[in-house]
């Protein structure tokens, strides 16, 4: 099973075999970008959230809704 090329490796293995090949001193700043993508991705999500609410809240609001949840 030989020599693998990237294009036969999944993005978290090519990911993790650069990783490796980073310098010591230099994997904290990769930490801190990474951690940087997850918070922007979950702030992204977030602000969605809240920006959809107005416009949920319309059917959230009937009357029917809260027939249809009353027995839960």
């Amino acid at each position: 099973m030989g020599n693998w090329s990237e294009r036969d490796m999944t993005t978290r293995d090519v990911l993790l075999k650069e990783v490796q090949q980073v310098p010591e001193p230099l994997l904290q700043e990769v930490l801190d970008f990474i951690r940087f993508v997850q918070v922007r991705v979950a702030s992204d999500r977030f602000e969605t959230a809240v920006a959809s609410e107005p416009l949920l809240s319309k059917d959230w609001l009937k009357p029917e809704e809260d027939a249809a949840w009353q027995g839960l």
